[in-house]
């Protein structure tokens, strides 16, 4: 009862937090003008949220770190290195996010930082993660507990944290597309990783990291209130980038790396239709989906936004239950 009680006061904190946090940012991003430009080969649709403003992760990050610091004050929590880390990883993927929104503001286009010096910023705080992880105890080695199979991994650890910290950053990126898509998956991405954090005893801080991901979902939802269909922001990069990695990292310090792929199973089948439309139009110069990624075809198919929001949670759900069954139970 304990663990309800810690979790149910963590998301009160971050949905308050982020709820005030909305009604001072919004008219705040307004007046700076951060808008969002949005491409015209998105549709007549998309162009209606043409001005909406952005960089809107600051709604449910601000709350995050206020609420941490509150507990921590009020001695609930401690500052244990894997919490130190994970908001590392959180703050410096926001803090590229921001870079990126900035540039499109400035210069009112969708281009961003180029692809390249992104990924390499990406990868430059991956391997920072990576560093700090096996400075303090990690292992090179992927656990499959269901299984009781351990495997090895040696140097190529250091690529597989690569791998999994910037693909995931990138794979949530794509999938902020619709009014509400992204921080709805989340919420149930973070609370599957809130309680098999909890379920982590053997893993130093392992209640703090839980504590960070049941914030984190109360900020989301404070953040949906703001987003969900119509949106009056959007978060940006600042907040999916920032998403992303920070899911990532807590999948490698708990060692469910695996069930990332689970629980972020929407990301990921939206990013295979981006990689399968790129192929198919270079090497085959045809297109398999109308539009990629896939929520966007779906649209191209006459699906109501709201409609393709909810089909999405749905599945989202259904496999965030199913990577919590695997993670604690099984």
């Amino acid at each position: 009862m304990l663990i309800l009680a810690k979790a149910a006061l963590a998301m009160m904190l971050g949905f308050i937090f982020a709820i005030i946090c909305g009604l001072i940012f919004i008219p705040m991003l307004k007046k700076v003008n951060f808008r969002q430009h949005v491409s015209k080969t998105l549709g007549s649709r998309h162009l209606a949220k043409e001005g909406i403003p952005t960089m809107g992760g600051i709604i449910f990050i601000v709350p995050v770190l206020i609420t941490l610091f509150l507990l921590y004050i009020r001695g609930s929590i401690e500052l244990s290195y894997n919490l130190i880390i994970v908001v590392f990883v959180f703050l410096s993927y926001a803090l590229l996010g921001f870079i990126d929104d900035w540039l499109k503001v400035r210069y009112n286009n969708n281009v961003g930082l180029r692809i390249s010096t992104k990924f390499l910023l990406q990868m430059v705080i991956a391997l920072i993660f990576f560093y700090i992880f096996m400075k303090n105890g990690g292992e090179p080695i992927l656990r499959i507990t269901s299984l009781n199979l351990i495997i090895p991994l040696g140097w190529a650890f250091g690529l597989f944290i690569l791998f999994v910290l910037v693909g995931s950053s990138n794979a949530v990126n794509i999938t902020d597309g619709l009014d509400g898509l992204c921080g709805g998956l989340c919420v149930f991405a973070f609370l599957a990783f809130g309680i098999i954090s909890w379920n982590t005893g053997w893993m130093e801080g392992y209640q703090e990291v839980a504590i960070f991901c049941f914030v984190l979902v109360g900020a989301l939802l404070g953040f949906l209130l703001f987003n969900s269909y119509p949106a009056k922001v959007f978060m940006g990069d600042l907040g999916s980038l920032a998403l992303g990695g920070v899911m990532a990292s807590i999948a490698v310090i708990t060692r469910h790396e695996l069930s990332l792929v689970l629980i972020g199973g929407v990301f990921v089948i939206e990013t295979l239709s981006s990689m399968i439309q790129i192929i198919a139009i270079r090497k085959f110069h045809r297109k398999v989906f109308k539009m990629a990624p896939l929520h966007h075809h779906f649209e191209q198919l006459g699906w109501k936004e709201t409609d393709i929001v909810k089909a999405f949670y749905v599945v989202g759900l259904l496999l965030a239950m199913a990577a919590i069954t695997y993670g604690v139970w099984l």
